[in-house]
């Protein structure tokens, strides 16, 4: 089966889903390439995609599709387009996360093609304990144009029946979160670099150009911690210390076909 374009749709607040499919991505042959970035993208007109090969690539929170990336996927609906789907995780599991992301991409009418689990480094990651530090690494980035390649070949044979995801239906329950959100420091300097990169909206300034976050808008992405270009914002969890002691020990991607 030939396909010309390519087209890449990422939710990555912190740029480690968008890494692994950019991977994947390059090694492709295809003529035409489309990226679509719904991370800071709150529009609710429908994206069409027909005819083209696809690469749909999105966090993993609490062992289920982060809610917010649900939410701006809805929007993308497909035509003849087969599926690549990636998830991407903090080294803890990622329980159903991938088999709802195939749920709700077949449901939007494309046909999975291949799907992934790849590992990187968790938003509460912290240089003091952190956990999946610099991931994903240069061999992950590798395994990720490796499963390019075969995901490519697979297509060429037309092989496009449902295959095994890792994952439970019913999807696992996640309780309602508990609000919370990054705080600033005394050296913080209201340069607004946080709130460019916010996927809400939830950090804005106020009257007198003072910096502040809605915690009820926040999703703990961490974007605007990795962003902040002096350091001067942190996020604190005692689940940073829970995941630096229990996730400590490397875990691989996992594939599927």
């Amino acid at each position: 089966m030939n396909y010309s374009t390519i087209h890449t749709v990422v939710f990555s607040p912190t740029h480690t889903s968008a890494k692994i499919a950019h991977a994947i991505e390059s090694t492709i042959a295809c003529e035409q390439r489309i990226k679509t970035d719904l991370t800071l993208d709150d529009s609710l007109e429908p994206i069409v995609i027909q005819d083209q090969l696809t690469i749909i690539a999105v966090p993993v929170y609490a062992g289920r599709v982060a809610p917010l990336a649900i939410k701006r996927l809805r929007r993308v609906k497909g035509i003849n387009s087969p599926a690549i789907l990636v998830v991407l995780y903090g080294n803890r599991e990622y329980e159903d996360a991938l088999v709802e992301l195939y749920d709700v991409i077949k449901e939007a009418g494309f046909t999975p093609l291949s799907a992934a689990a790849f590992i990187g480094e968790h938003s509460y990651s912290t240089d003091e304990m952190p956990i999946a530090k610099s991931r994903p690494n240069s061999t992950d980035l590798q395994k990720a144009e490796q499963f390019g390649k075969d995901s490519f070949v697979k297509l060429q044979e037309a092989n496009l029946t449902d295959f095994f995801v890792k994952g439970n239906r019913p999807y696992k329950q996640v309780g309602t979160p508990t609000p919370a959100a990054p705080h600033k420091t005394d050296e913080c300097t209201e340069c607004g670099e946080c709130m460019l990169v916010c996927p809400t909206g939830a950090i804005k300034k106020d009257d007198d150009g003072v910096i502040t976050t809605d915690i009820m808008n926040c999703i703990k992405c961490c974007a605007c911690v990795r962003a902040c270009p002096i350091q001067a914002r942190y996020f604190f969890t005692p689940y940073t210390a829970m995941l630096h002691k229990n996730c400590a020990e490397p875990k691989e991607p996992e594939l599927f076909f």
